[in-house]
């Protein structure tokens, strides 16, 4: 089963790849790739800075993954197996997101079908889709985002062609971004033979989501409503360093992204944090330590890290910007009702190139948010278990 956290409102301003035409510069891979280096004693697998006056890594840290990146350059600050293969629980649904969500018009409606609720895995976490209901596609992503809901995420498939036609999707676009980790077999995170990924490509995978409003929107929301048998009811984001519950206070700055937990995956979250005009991106795969919220305990304290290193750190390795085919314009691939004509987020993941490996330098509209969040306040303060996500 897999366990979702929940994302800030923060997020709501970005910027379109498309609309924008602000270019960032990622730093462009070298012919050997991501250059990684290793401290004198340092515990095995982990890569970290020693320039002098360079911040120590925070103590504690039990996860069997983890990687600390700068959201705008994408320099890798520090690393811990960032390659390794592991269960990503619902952390996976950044990628099915990046996939699937410029493809609907928000205002879209769907009557929900007993072939859409099909294959539901036993456990998972569910935002409460019933049968017959009518729903807007924004609702289905509030679901996805917040509640983690499996049955959000089937219907979402079903509208994009099928479980299968989907999860094959999410493996095309996850190598057009570089991730090369990532294997799909269950969309929704849910565990499944075989699927896996890595704390690189699901940090590349929120950082290509940041690049659309829509994903940037609702992964930063912390409490909204969903259509309810009786009317609207209250849903809250699992992702604690967003909403700031269950013991865990919201993190300064905090924008988002997903987090979750299977029986196999344990715990896992990506999160993204803002201060004094540097975002940072944490991903944080299966703590060991046993601790209460440790997941989000090593989150923070690695952003924590992040932040001081601020003029003291160098890279010791890279998210790299990939040329790679333009993907398919969605549009076309849509039949009915429900296809998406001339919405800017088809052309924005058209556009979308940014990645973890490869060479060259990609044009990405993160530019334009990083720009808005320079000039906004930082919002103050430092999930629950959502069920099973895959």
């Amino acid at each position: 089963m897999a366990c979702d956290a929940a994302v800030p409102k923060k997020a709501a301003a970005l910027a379109l790849l498309a609309a924008a035409g602000v270019a960032l510069t990622c730093i462009p891979a070298t012919a050997k790739g991501p250059t990684y280096r290793q401290p004198a004693g340092a515990a095995t697998g982990v890569r970290t800075v020693t320039a002098p006056g360079t911040p120590q890594l925070p103590g504690g840290l039990s996860a069997l993954s983890w990687l600390v990146a700068d959201a705008e350059t994408g320099a890798v600050l520090a690393a811990k197996d960032p390659h390794r293969k592991l269960a990503p629980a619902s952390t996976l649904k950044t990628l099915f997101a990046v996939t699937v969500l410029p493809k609907f018009r928000s205002s879209t409606v769907r009557r929900v079908s007993s072939a859409d609720l099909a294959g539901v895995g036993a456990g998972s976490s569910l935002v409460g889709v019933q049968l017959g209901h009518r729903y807007t596609v924004a609702d289905l992503w509030r679901g996805v985002f917040l509640r983690s809901g499996n049955d959000a995420v089937h219907v979402l498939a079903a509208m994009n062609g099928g479980w299968q036609a989907t999860a094959g999707e999410m493996q095309q676009t996850a190598r057009k971004l570089g991730a090369h980790d990532t294997t799909v077999k269950s969309p929704d995170g849910y565990d499944a033979p075989g699927q896996v990924s890595s704390a690189y490509d699901l940090t590349v995978f929120a950082r290509a989501g940041l690049a659309n409003d829509d994903f940037a929107r609702y992964c930063g929301t912390a409490r909204a409503t969903f259509p309810g048998a009786g009317g609207a009811l209250p849903i809250e984001n699992t992702n604690r360093l967003l909403s700031g519950s269950h013991g865990v206070p919201r993190y300064p700055g905090i924008i988002g992204v997903k987090n979750g937990y299977t029986s196999k995956a344990g715990n896992t979250l990506i999160a993204a944090a803002r201060r004094n005009g540097r975002t940072l991106l944490v991903t944080v795969l299966n703590p060991q330590s046993q601790v209460a919220n440790g997941v989000y305990k090593e989150a923070g304290s690695l952003l924590d890290w992040g932040f001081r290193t601020e003029g003291s750190t160098h890279p010791v390795g890279t998210l790299h910007a990939v040329r790679a085919a333009p993907l398919r314009p969605v549009a076309a691939q849509i039949t009915g009702p429900e296809r998406r004509v001339g919405h800017p987020a088809s052309a924005a993941s058209s556009a979308l190139v940014l990645g973890a490996g490869g060479a060259g330098i990609a044009t990405f509209g993160l530019g334009s948010l990083l720009a808005r969040w320079r000039r906004e306040p930082v919002p103050s303060g430092h999930g629950r278990k959502d069920g099973a996500a895959g």
